[in-house]
């Protein structure tokens, strides 16, 4: 996606010099920026805004996302940019620094707020936070319909009185209350008007500071910046702030004489009232949150005095320490049911569909009369192993994926991080992890991208250096196979795919578990620190949008997450048929490659042929189970069995046993990354250092894990 063809043209415009490129058809464009906090429906304000006209990339330097739209109204394009969700402008994360270094530096037209309704005194702290810095703010208060059945009133009119700002309704949603945004935004950036911003007033000794140091500092911004909030976060110590104005300003306000000596002068006064170090602080936001109660005393009225009652009952269950665990892994088993169930049929006609172009692919070259390897490397080899990726891959994410994203719109994601945040910190890590862990679960990749909502660096890390713990939709395949092969066989009919679920849910529940103990491992040796403190809002749980949900799910995860393994598998199908069609001395080079690697292959539980498969399905993991089937018959290409019970026969006339089943099993589970999981994290950390380490620690756990059991089973001859 991107924006109109027109503004990619010679009328391109750069605009917020250094901070973000913003794309202008004509200088009279105007940027508006959105801002507000996680889960108040900003993205759907955009989304409904901008349609699709809009595209996605990164803030420069940073691993945050930044998404630009434009929409246009009454003949004249609005470019909307969705700065990162946040609570605060204090600048105690990356997100914060963005945010508001864009509402500070980029010059946007207008900045619209967005609220939530159901909890507006909350959200006014960011409000109130931003129009100190800003004249031109708009509050947009989202959820009006949530907000109604929950019996809460608010007087739009009256609190647009109070703040001083212009103050707008919307249930976006349903796109209710968003042409009158437009309006608003309109008439804001039409006009020379300035808003009458609400002013805040500080403790005595806080603000005698402000006006000792003020003076100063307009001199030197000559009015680009505010000159009192500018003042107040001199007085905070606000060292990111200082870094930002020297490179989007120029200014290095500490060399300026008269800056250092007020600012001596007005620290010096707040020293002798007591205010020093964090108190400061302390002081300025309790002031705000005062303020946030006083606006909102008369603006908002609940006529039913419990209104949040049944969202507490439901999290009495949910999230208590004796029920909330259980019902996650209920509902994790559910959804591996569901998906296990769901897939097969698909995944037959899918590869039904695939292997029919095969054939005719091959009346092609043969018609043709191309050499047996062109038709080898190009049909045997690329087509089938894309056939076998998209046949294998697409189902299962076709299910998965929905079912992950209604549990994220119904609100219940939050709910596991809440559930799971103990035991994070227990680890060093950060209560997020969870959140990235279960993103993990469709894709690593995906999983390794969500990292970015975890503010810490040093946890940002311990997140993407583990995410590979879970497995991924491209492990699925493999540990179903195995698992229904050896364990879920002895049992029939529809009772079959319900134990094969239980097992998958029992070996993720391992894999979580040695997420845990890898993020604490280096949380004490290469990533050394104490997890940081964080504010996980449980959002209200809210009616999902099956038709959003299924177009987000398919078209953000399931084509994005395939179109990568389809770039991968092609290349990965020339290897693999080269390596099973070149012979040397009358063997082929697979079978030379798994005869070195058989003897570590035996140490660890399995043999040379599994290692070689699991090597070769780096660029695509679903790709395993078939290069195992492919060098048991030296067919010389990749080969598909009609039923799992002929699967099992050829793997157990090869020396496979239950053991051999678990180790394949565990291996699966923590191995490397796929080729596409590194190139994501490359791309996250810009750093090849984390990049291999991400591979190497989950092949050493995985190599050593598999190593204790096999060996272990040996010597009590339990195999």
């Amino acid at each position: 996606m991107g924006l109109s063809g027109a503004s990619t043209g010679a009328g391109v415009l750069s605009c917020c010099d250094g901070l973000l490129q913003i794309e202008k058809e004509t200088e009279l464009d105007q940027v508006v920026a959105l801002a507000g906090n996680p889960n108040v429906g900003k993205s759907t304000v955009f989304n409904n805004l901008t349609g699709m006209n809009q595209h996605t990339g990164n803030w420069p330097g940073k691993t945050v996302a930044n998404a630009q739209g434009t929409y246009r109204y009454q003949g004249r394009n609005y470019i909307l940019v969705d700065i990162p969700g946040t609570y605060s402008l204090m600048a105690n994360s990356e997100e914060e620094e963005i945010a508001r270094d864009f509402i500070c530096f980029g010059n946007p037209d207008a900045t619209v707020v967005v609220a939530d309704a159901t909890c507006l005194e909350r959200n006014l702290n960011l409000v109130l936070q931003t129009m100190e810095i800003s004249g031109r703010v708009i509050l947009c208060v989202n959820l009006l319909d949530e907000a109604r059945k929950k019996k809460i009133r608010i007087d739009l009119k009256l609190l647009s009185q109070k703040l001083g700002i212009p103050v707008v309704g919307t249930s976006a949603r349903s796109g209710k209350g968003l042409n009158n945004l437009m309006e608003t935004v309109m008439r804001l950036t039409r006009s020379d008007q300035k808003t009458n911003p609400f002013p805040i007033t500080y403790d005595e000794a806080v603000e005698n500071a402000i006006e000792l140091l003020r003076p100063a500092v307009d001199h030197v911004l000559g009015g680009k910046l505010n000159g009192r909030w500018v003042s107040l976060k001199l007085l905070d110590g606000d060292e990111s702030l200082l870094k930002s104005l020297k490179n989007y300003l120029g200014y290095d306000l500490l060399s300026f004489q008269d800056v250092v000596e007020s600012l001596e002068r007005a620290r010096s006064l707040l020293a002798e009232n007591s205010i020093t170090g964090d108190l400061f602080r302390d002081r300025v936001v309790t002031r705000i949150i005062q303020n946030c109660e006083d606006i909102c005393r008369g603006v908002i009225v609940c006529d039913k005095e419990k209104y949040a009652e049944r969202d507490r009952k439901i999290d009495r269950i949910l999230t208590s320490r004796a029920t909330g665990i259980p019902i996650m892994l209920l509902l994790l088993l559910l959804i591996f049911w569901l998906t296990i169930t769901g897939a097969n049929y698909p995944s037959e006609l899918i590869a039904a569909g695939l292997f029919w172009v095969e054939d005719r692919l091959t009346d092609f070259f043969t018609l043709i009369s191309a050499p047996a390897w062109v038709k080898g490397i190009l049909v045997d080899g690329m087509y089938r192993t894309l056939a076998w990726v998209v046949s294998v891959m697409l189902p299962p994410m076709a299910i998965f994926f929905p079912l992950f994203t209604l549990l994220e719109d119904l609100g219940y994601l939050p709910r596991v991080a809440f559930n799971l945040d103990d035991f994070f910190r227990k680890a060093h890590a950060h209560g997020k992890q969870a959140l990235t862990m279960c993103m993990g679960f469709g894709c690593n990749a995906c999983g390794v991208i969500g990292c970015r909502i975890i503010d810490s660096p040093r946890e940002r890390l311990i997140a993407i250096l583990t995410n590979n713990f879970v497995p991924c939709n491209g492990r699925f395949p493999t540990l179903i196979a195995v698992i229904t092969m050896f364990f879920a066989a002895a049992v029939s009919g529809p009772f079959q795919s319900a134990v094969s679920a239980l097992t998958l849910t029992i070996v993720i529940v391992f894999g979580v578990f040695m997420t845990m103990i890898i993020s604490k491992i280096l949380s004490k040796t290469i990533l050394k620190g104490m997890p940081s403190s964080f504010n996980l809002e449980l959002p209200p749980y809210r009616r999902p949008q099956i038709g959003r949900v299924i177009v987000r799910s398919i078209f953000d995860r399931t084509l994005f997450v395939l179109q990568r393994a389809v770039v991968v598998a092609a290349p990965a199908g020339l290897v693999i048929w080269l390596l099973a069609n070149i012979h040397v001395g009358g063997i082929s080079l697979l079978a030379h490659c798994a005869g070195f690697l058989d003897p570590f292959g035996r140490l660890i539980g399995m043999d040379g042929y599994i290692l070689m498969a699991f090597i070769l399905g780096f660029p695509a993991n679903e790709i395993v189970v078939p290069i195992i089937i492919m060098s048991y018959m030296a067919t010389g290409a990749l080969t598909d069995y009609e039923s799992l019970a002929q699967l099992h026969t050829l793997f157990v006339s090869h020396g496979w046993t239950w053991l051999t089943a678990v180790c394949v099993m565990l291996f699966s589970l923590m191995h490397w990354p796929c080729g596409t999981t590194c190139l994501t994290i490359h791309k996250e950390t810009q750093s090849m250092k984390w990049t291999l380490l991400s591979f190497v620690i989950p092949t050493v756990t995985g190599i050593a894990v598999c190593f204790l059991v096999a060996n272990s089973v040996r010597l009590l001859g339990l195999a």
